[in-house]
């Protein structure tokens, strides 16, 4: 039985809940999004069902109906990190994000692989199921960062890195498929199966910026904060929904927007300071329904599988991010504390499963039911092992 009333009435109660539990978090030393996603638990349907309680508060066809505050809150996320995304610093720090991001989602990848076929699975369950490993959920990472104003070359590196790794992923995900397709017997071309995600990103950043570069056109005659920050939600809606129309990727878009708006614009940090003035509602509605969705009685499910796939994907994580830093010669604050901070995993990885299943059908619930026991795992210790790694590198100043 669900409590749940109407839309507005449950979106007002996610977000009272969401600042009430944000807040209880920090007198353990917890980051707000830690509450947030605990605040998500506690309202939605799988977790007091699953402790025997007959009722939630938020019913089940609400959470699964309120898709666009992901999608929205996504889009300002990726907004932020293209705008991380400026020629002078790359031209500074050269090609050691590209490294590490490239390294840290391989090894992922090949640590639960590996992990998976020495305990006994066979060879496609394996590639898929290791090869959604490489993604990394960035929205948790930002929240954190932003909330301790985080400063540093650890920092900013990461920001780099996690906004790299989703087109890293995607990219060794479809040669992960490709490659088990042809074990199962289908005839897939490896090289078309790469290239096609590679034309979808390509696409999406040059949409991305074709409208950065119409956005900043009317921001010369308006200079009204309320009036910007109409164009930029304008703006920002407009590429999310035109990625949905075309089937590309609105975090690909969006952070071209982002980046085209850091390097195209003198203002460009007026421009994020007016539209990060709108994004704490959003992301605490956000992280609330990501908690609200997370079924906890899957951990029950997923045995040696979920176990194998949760450890070695951060052990991987880890071993990548400090071989890339190593190889790059990147500051050793970088080495040994960015693993770390690439825990969270969530929306992608949990969109590449429906993907999954049909390469390995057999599968298929087995691979989802992991996934998502990874994502209730990641995202409710990820971000304090974020905040906890950036306090240790000296870039969060204690309180």
């Amino acid at each position: 039985m669900s409590l749940s009333l109407n839309t507005l009435t449950d979106l007002g109660i996610m977000l009272l809940f969401g600042i009430f539990c944000g807040r209880m978090v920090k007198h353990i030393h917890l980051p707000n999004v830690t509450g947030y996603l605990v605040a998500g638990l506690l309202l939605g349907p799988y977790f007091l069902p699953a402790l025997g309680l007959p009722f939630s508060i938020l019913s089940e066809s609400f959470v699964n109906n309120i898709s666009v505050i992901s999608s929205v809150a996504l889009g300002f996320i990726a907004f932020s990190i293209g705008n991380a995304f400026k020629f002078s610093y790359f031209r500074r720090v050269g090609v050691t994000p590209i490294v590490i991001a490239i390294l840290e989602s391989l090894f992922a990848v090949v640590f639960v692989v590996a992990a998976l076929l020495v305990s006994g699975h066979n060879a496609p369950f394996s590639l898929v199921l290791g090869s959604i490993a490489a993604a990394t959920a960035p929205a948790a990472t930002i929240m954190v960062i932003n909330q301790y104003k985080a400063k540093g070359p650890v920092t900013s590196t990461l920001l780099s890195v996690v906004a790299l790794d989703d087109a890293v992923a995607l990219m060794l995900f479809s040669i992960s498929v490709a490659v088990a397709k042809s074990m199962e017997g289908g005839k897939t071309n490896v090289l078309l199966a790469l290239l096609e995600p590679l034309g979808q990103i390509l696409l999406a950043l040059l949409l991305g910026f074709g409208i950065g570069i119409c956005l900043l056109f009317p921001m010369r005659y308006f200079k009204k904060r309320g009036n910007r920050l109409a164009l930029i939600c304008g703006f920002i809606f407009l590429g999310i929904g035109l990625a949905d129309l075309f089937g590309l990727s609105s975090l690909m878009l969006c952070m071209g927007l982002g980046a085209t708006v850091a390097n195209f614009s003198e203002e460009s940090g007026t421009i994020m300071e007016i539209a990060d003035s709108i994004t704490s509602p959003i992301f605490i509605l956000f992280f609330v329904s990501s908690g609200a969705a997370l079924q906890v009685s899957i951990l029950r499910t997923v045995g040696g599988i979920g176990a194998i796939y949760i450890i070695f994907r951060v052990f991987g994580k880890m071993f990548g991010a400090w071989l890339g830093g190593t190889l790059c010669r990147a500051d050793s604050k970088v080495n040994r504390f960015l693993g770390p901070c690439l825990i969270p995993q969530a929306g992608v990885a949990i969109g590449l499963t429906l993907v999954a299943g049909s390469v390995v059908p057999d599968y298929a619930s087995r691979i989802r039911a992991v996934v998502l026991a990874g994502t209730l795992v990641y995202e409710l210790i990820g971000p304090a092992i974020t905040k906890l790694c950036l306090t240790q590198a000296g870039e969060i100043q204690a309180s």
